[in-house]
C-alpha cells in the first residue's frame, strides 16, 4: 500500500500538482509535526489538544486548489448529507469580487493587491491592513515606527489563526508608519498591520471600510481612524448632508445607494458593484476575480511513521521522484522516533535512509525525510479494496469499473474538510489523468448523529460513558441496535436513556410472544388486514433505504398493534414482519424464522414487495371546520373531487 500511495504522489507530482515551498505551517510542539488548515480546530490541534503555533519550514503540498471550483460546483449533484456540502461549500469559500493594487507612497513600483466583495464602497476606504507576515512590511516601515512593528510582528507569530480571528479577542494593530494611495480617489490613507487579516487568505491584505464592514468598524473605534459613509439607505439619499449626519452608531453593511462616490454618487449600491468593477477595469487598474479560501493541502509530517514522500534531491540534477522500480521506499528500522523539536522528521537522523545516489547522474543524493499526511492514504483506500491481491498495479481496470464508485458510504460529520474532501479531490485528479472512470467518490454518503447521555457527548470526563457490552449481556444485541436507531434521526441521533431502553425490550417481547403462542393460519388474510400489510411494507422499505431507521421501527410498531387485535395471524403476516425485522434484529428474526418453519436463513430470502392497489387508500377522513373549530369528520372515497367533497 505504501508503493501505490508513493505512486500516486509521484503521479501527481508529474502533472504539476505537488511542489515544495517555503511556509509558514501550523505546527503542533506536542506531536513536533506540521498539520493542515483542516486539522486544527479552534487553534487547537485535532489530534492531542495543544496550542497550535506558526512555523516556516519546507513543506511539500498538493494543489487541491486547483480543483477549488469543481469541487463546489459537484457539490449540487451528489447525493450526500446537506450538512457535509454545507461545511465543504464554507470551506472551500467561493467569493466573487474586485482585485486591485494600491501603490504605497513614496516607495516608487511598491504596491499590494486587495480583493473586495464590495467595490461599491471603494470610495470609503480610510486605512489599508497589511497581514503582520505580509512581505513589504519590512520595506515600507518607516524608522520610527521599526521598534513597534517588529515587537508586534514577533507577538503574531505565537498566535494561532484562530486567536487571530477578530471578534474572540481584542482588536490590535499597528501604524507602519506608510500610506497607500487609493485609486478610485488618489486619497492616501494609512497603512497599518493587524493580526486579524492572514497572510494564507486572499491577497494578505484588505482595504478598510468602516462605515460598511463591521469588523473594520470596530478596528477604526479602537484606534481613531476616519468612518466615512459611502452608502446610505435608499430613503436618506434624497438631500444626503454629511456635515448633519450623526455618527455611525454600526457599520452599515446593507445595499443602498452610494453618496461620497464621485461620479457614482446616486447610483444605486448593487448596481454601483458592477459600475465600479468595469470603471476599474477600463483604467486597468483592477480586474473582476474569484478567491476561495480554500488553501493548497499541506501533506508533508515530520515524524517516523507513514509512507516516506518519495523524492530524491541531487545538487547537478535537482529534485527528482524516485524511480518506480524502486517503490516502495520503506522507513528504516530505528531505536528513537520520537520527532525533534527542530522541525526536522526524526528520519533525519538515519544517514543509510538519507544517503543515497541520484537516479539519474549516479552521483550522491539525499532522499526527502518527511513522510506524508496519512489521510492521503486514506484518500483512495476504497480504490484499493477490490484489487487488494494485485501487486502488479495498484487497481485492476476491470474489477474498479465493476465495483466503484462507491454505492453508499456512511460517516462521521467531523470529517467534512479532511477526509471527504481529500478522497474527492484525489478521486478528480485520477480522473483527469484517465486512471479511473468517475470523478466523485461515492454515490451516497449520509452522516450519521451522535448518541449522547444526559444532554452531554458520552466522556469520561463526564463520567456519562455506556458500556454497550452491558445492556447486551441483558438484553441481548437486538434490543440495544434497534434502540440506538430508535432514539432519533440517525442523521441526529438522541439521548440515552435507560428508562426508553425498556419501550425496546417490550416490543420485542411482544413480537416474541405473537409468533411463539399463535397458531398461525394458513388462509388468506382479509382485505384491511392485507391492505396494512402493504402499506407497512411500503413504509418499512422506503424508510430503511432513507436511513429513517426510528420511522421504520414505529411503523412496525404500528404494524403489530393491528395484527395483535386480530382474530386470527395468517402466514403472510408473521412471514413479512420477521422478514421486515430482521434488518434491524437479525438474532430473533432468525429464530423465530426457524420457528415458523422458514428457509435457513431469513436473511437469504427475498425482501416483501408491496402491491400498490393494496397501499392505496379507499377512504380519507375530511375535517370540517366552523368558526376555525372541527365539528365533524368526513369518510369520503379517496378518489373524491373538491366539487364531491
Amino acid at each position: 500500500y505504501y508503493k501505490w500511495t508513493q505512486w500516486i504522489f509521484e503521479i501527481l507530482y508529474r502533472r504539476g500538482l505537488a511542489y515544495r515551498k517555503l511556509a509558514h505551517v501550523n505546527w503542533c510542539p506536542k506531536d513536533k509535526t506540521a498539520l493542515a488548515n483542516e486539522e486544527v480546530v479552534g487553534g487547537l490541534c485535532e489530534r492531542c489538544g495543544t496550542p497550535v503555533e506558526k512555523r516556516a519550514i519546507e513543506q511539500w503540498f498538493f494543489k487541491i486548489t486547483d480543483y477549488a471550483q469543481r469541487l463546489l460546483d459537484n457539490l449540487d449533484w451528489i447525493d450526500w448529507s446537506e450538512v457535509i456540502k454545507v461545511a465543504q461549500r464554507e470551506w472551500i469559500g467561493r467569493s466573487e469580487g474586485l482585485e486591485f493594487r494600491m501603490p504605497v507612497a513614496g516607495h516608487e513600483g511598491v504596491e499590494f493587491a486587495v480583493f473586495t466583495t464590495r467595490p461599491d464602497t471603494v470610495f470609503g476606504v480610510t486605512y489599508a491592513v497589511l497581514a503582520p507576515e505580509h512581505h513589504l512590511v519590512p520595506i515600507i516601515t518607516t524608522p520610527d515606527r521599526r521598534a513597534e512593528v517588529d515587537a508586534y510582528v514577533a507577538r503574531t507569530r505565537t498566535l494561532s489563526e484562530q486567536e487571530r480571528k477578530i471578534g474572540e479577542r481584542g482588536k490590535t494593530g499597528v501604524f507602519t508608519g506608510a500610506y497607500a494611495v487609493n485609486p478610485a480617489n488618489g486619497e492616501r490613507v494609512p497603512i497599518w498591520i493587524a493580526d486579524y487579516v492572514l497572510a494564507t487568505y486572499g491577497t494578505g491584505a484588505i482595504m478598510a471600510v468602516p462605515a460598511h464592514d463591521q469588523r473594520d468598524f470596530e478596528f477604526a473605534t479602537e484606534f481613531g481612524l476616519e468612518i466615512r459613509e459611502v452608502i446610505v439607505p435608499p430613503a436618506e439619499a434624497t438631500g444626503y448632508d454629511p456635515a448633519t449626519r450623526p455618527p455611525l452608531q454600526a457599520a452599515y453593511v446593507d445595499a443602498g445607494v452610494m453618496v461620497n462616490s464621485g461620479r457614482f454618487t446616486g447610483t444605486e449600491s448593487v448596481a454601483g458593484k458592477t459600475a465600479v468593477s468595469e470603471w476599474f477595469e477600463e483604467r486597468g487598474v483592477g480586474k473582476r476575480t474569484v478567491i476561495y479560501k480554500l488553501r493548497d493541502w499541506l501533506i508533508s509530517r515530520q515524524r517516523y511513521w507513514g509512507p516516506p514522500i518519495p523524492i530524491i534531491y541531487c545538487d547537478d540534477c535537482g529534485t527528482l521522484p524516485v524511480p518506480e522500480k524502486d517503490l516502495p521506499v520503506l522507513l528504516p528500522d530505528v531505536d528513537e522516533y520520537v520527532p525533534t523539536t527542530t522541525g526536522s522528521s526524526p528520519l533525519g537522523r538515519v544517514p543509510s535512509f538519507v544517503n543515497t545516489t541520484c537516479p539519474e547522474c549516479g552521483k550522491p543524493a539525499r532522499r526527502e525525510t518527511d513522510v506524508s499526511d496519512t489521510f492521503l492514504d486514506s484518500a483512495w483506500y476504497f480504490i484499493r479494496y477490490p484489487s487488494a491481491d494485485r501487486d502488479d498495479v495498484p487497481w485492476d481496470a476491470d474489477l474498479t469499473r465493476k465495483w466503484l464508485p462507491v454505492t453508499s458510504y456512511i460517516g462521521g460529520p467531523e470529517h467534512a474538510r479532511l477526509h471527504l474532501l481529500y478522497s474527492r479531490f484525489i478521486c478528480l485528479a485520477l480522473n483527469d489523468l484517465g486512471l479511473i472512470e468517475f470523478s466523485e467518490p461515492y454515490k451516497r454518503f449520509r452522516a450519521h448523529g451522535l448518541i449522547t447521555k444526559d444532554g452531554r457527548k458520552m466522556s469520561k470526563t463526564w463520567g456519562n460513558v455506556v458500556n454497550p457490552d452491558e445492556y447486551i449481556d441483558k438484553y441481548g444485541a437486538d434490543v440495544m441496535r434497534m434502540y440506538a436507531v430508535f432514539i432519533g434521526p440517525y442523521d441526529q441521533g438522541g439521548d440515552f436513556s435507560d428508562r426508553d431502553l425498556g419501550g425496546m425490550v417490550r416490543f420485542i417481547h411482544r413480537i416474541w410472544t405473537l409468533i411463539t403462542t399463535n397458531q398461525i393460519s394458513g388462509h388468506a388474510a382479509p382485505l384491511s388486514a392485507r391492505q396494512m400489510l402493504h402499506r407497512t411494507i411500503k413504509r418499512v422499505t422506503e424508510d430503511l433505504e432513507a436511513l429513517k431507521f426510528n420511522t421504520a421501527i414505529a411503523a412496525l410498531m404500528e404494524y403489530l398493534n393491528f395484527i395483535q387485535k386480530q382474530p386470527a395471524l395468517h402466514a403472510e403476516e408473521a412471514r413479512s414482519l420477521l422478514l421486515m425485522l430482521a434488518p434491524l434484529a437479525p438474532f430473533v428474526s432468525e429464530e423465530l424464522w426457524e420457528r415458523i418453519g422458514g428457509k435457513y436463513s431469513i436473511h437469504q430470502q427475498r425482501w416483501p414487495e408491496y402491491d400498490p392497489a393494496l397501499v392505496a387508500l379507499d377512504e380519507i377522513e375530511v375535517p370540517v371546520q366552523v368558526n376555525g373549530r372541527v365539528r365533524e369528520v368526513l369518510k369520503v372515497p379517496a378518489d373524491s373531487t373538491e366539487e364531491q367533497v
